[in-house]
């Protein structure tokens, strides 16, 4: 019976424990440093999963075969070293945080120091649609062979990138500078062109040099996405930033969304507006306002 240790109970992790589950893993434990706060999510999620949890990462990593880590993204070295004092030789540590190639090779040499097996892991699309059968970029000279069993524990679409370290991440983070900068960007473009009464101007301007879509819909789930997950989109920008800089490119626009994420956490509220107008309208509520924000 194959044991398996998840690190990281939050949104990422509760999927990948339900789906683990699925794929036939039944010995399967969790750690969390927030499960000494029963208010967490993380804490909630155990006790909805049904799960045990051990008293520290090293005690919980006793015995396991696969190690998943999912945790936020500037813990990324930290979580490597937790599992160190009881990781058993050859375990196999599948590391999909958001993390920046220079973090990903830092974790990756404490594993292989300790006897393990490291797998750079990136995955390149929402988790929520299709759950661990997500895409994923792998990367380490063990790729190739975990990918090889990765069907095992229902994830099925991997690409081997590289047995460098970093490439995946590297792939992963550029993206994000993109896709999170975006959020970024229409956040603080529709609040301003609500103001001055031209957000429908601006909506409909947009096919005029980008790809016809329904740019209200396409506005209104990047804009909720920052509202419900501001604050990990915002570390994991500060990883896009060190990758950037790892590149000795200034990240000024990847240190910017960083802020705008951050900013957008402030008021998860306003993500169950509604429609993209409703929720920019909360928005605005809430900047004139600020005496009613209680997040």
């Amino acid at each position: 019976m194959t044991r398996v240790l998840l690190l990281g109970l939050g949104e990422v992790g509760r999927i990948l424990a339900e789906d683990l589950r699925t794929a036939g893993i039944t010995d399967l434990t969790s750690w969390d440093t927030a499960f000494t706060d029963p208010r967490s999510s993380a804490a909630r999620h155990l006790s909805g999963l049904g799960l045990t949890a051990a008293s520290s990462a090293g005690e919980a990593a006793a015995g396991a075969e696969l190690v998943i880590s999912a945790v936020t993204a500037a813990q990324c070295v930290a979580a490597a070293r937790s599992v160190l004092p009881q990781l058993g030789p050859g375990a196999w540590f599948f590391d999909l945080n958001s993390s920046s190639p220079g973090h990903k090779q830092a974790a990756a040499a404490e594993i292989e120091g300790a006897g393990g097996r490291y797998v750079e892991a990136a995955l390149m699309s929402p988790i929520g649609p299709k759950r661990l059968a997500s895409p994923f970029l792998l990367g380490g000279r063990h790729a190739a062979e975990f990918a090889a069993l990765a069907g095992d524990f229902g994830i099925v679409d991997t690409t081997v990138v590289s047995e460098e370290i970093g490439r995946a991440a590297a792939t992963k983070l550029c993206r994000s500078v993109i896709v999170k900068g975006l959020e970024s960007l229409l956040v603080e473009s529709l609040l301003t062109a609500r103001r001055f009464g031209v957000d429908r101007d601006v909506l409909d301007s947009l096919p005029n040099i980008l790809p016809p879509a329904d740019w209200e819909a396409v506005a209104g789930y990047f804009i909720s996405r920052s509202l419900q997950h501001g604050r990990r989109r915002a570390e994991e920008m500060e990883e896009a930033a060190a990758t950037v800089s790892e590149a000795g490119v200034d990240p000024y626009m990847s240190l910017a969304a960083v802020q705008r994420q951050r900013w957008a956490a402030g008021f998860p509220e306003a993500g169950q507006a509604g429609s993209t107008t409703a929720m920019v309208d909360a928005l605005l509520h809430a900047i004139d306002h600020p005496e009613e924000t209680t997040a």
